[in-house]
C-alpha cells in the first residue's frame, strides 16, 4: 500500500510541475540594480564587456568571445555571490523563494552542480587562469567558447509563476578580517516569465 501511495504522489508531483522561460526586457541583458547596496557598482565594475559578443533571437541569447575582470579587490579576498529572484506585484518588487548563494564563489565556480557553472562558467575555455584569479585580479581574461543561453527553469512545483521578474545578482569581496569591502557589485536581469 505504501509503495502505491509513493508512486501516486510522485506521479502527481510530476503532473503539477511546470517549466518556465524568462523573456528579457533589455537586449543588453544586464541592468543597474533598482535598489543597490550603498557604494555598489554595476556589472561594468566587475567585467569589461567590450569584447563580449551577444545577440538574441526569440528565446535564445547567443554569447561568444571574452570579458576581462575590472573589479578592484585584493587577490586574497573571498568572493561571496548571490542571485535572488524578485517578482513585480502591484508596483513593488517582492522577494520570492528562489535564490542561489555561495559564501565562496571562487571555490565553486567550476563545480558542475552549481547554477553558475551550468549557465556560465562551463563555457570558459581558459579554466586554469580563471580558476587561479577568479574575479579578484583585474585584467584577467575569461575567454568563452560560443554558447547559447535560454533562461529556463524546469520542474517547478507550487504556485504558477507569471508576470515580471528580475534576478538580482550581487558579488561581495570579503577581506582577510572577514569584513566586506565597500565596492559590492550589483546588477539585474529583468524579464517577463512565461509558462512553457
Amino acid at each position: 500500500m505504501l509503495k502505491v501511495y509513493c508512486i501516486l504522489v510522485a506521479s502527481l508531483a510530476g503532473i503539477w510541475a511546470a517549466d518556465y522561460e524568462m523573456i528579457l526586457e533589455d537586449p543588453d541583458v544586464f541592468s543597474p540594480c533598482t535598489e543597490p547596496p550603498p557604494g555598489s557598482v554595476g556589472v561594468k565594475g566587475l567585467l569589461n564587456l567590450d569584447n563580449l559578443v551577444t545577440s538574441q533571437d526569440s528565446e535564445t541569447i547567443h554569447i561568444s568571445e571574452n570579458v576581462s575582470t575590472t573589479w578592484e579587490v585584493e587577490p586574497t579576498d573571498r568572493i561571496s555571490a548571490r542571485i535572488a529572484m524578485m517578482h513585480f506585484n502591484r508596483g513593488t518588487w517582492e522577494p520570492t523563494v528562489f535564490s542561489v548563494a555561495t559564501p565562496d564563489f571562487c571555490s565553486v565556480m567550476f563545480n558542475e552542480d552549481q547554477y553558475w557553472y551550468k549557465y556560465w562558467t562551463k563555457h570558459i575555455i581558459n579554466r586554469e587562469e580563471a580558476e587561479k584569479n577568479c574575479l579578484r585580479v583585474p585584467g584577467t581574461i575569461l575567454a568563452h567558447k560560443p554558447f547559447d543561453v535560454q533562461l529556463l527553469v524546469t520542474n517547478i512545483r507550487g504556485a504558477t509563476l507569471h508576470g515580471r521578474y528580475k534576478a538580482v545578482v550581487t558579488f561581495e569581496a570579503i577581506d582577510e578580517k572577514n569584513a566586506p569591502r565597500p565596492n559590492t557589485i550589483c546588477f539585474e536581469i529583468r524579464g517577463e516569465v512565461e509558462k512553457l
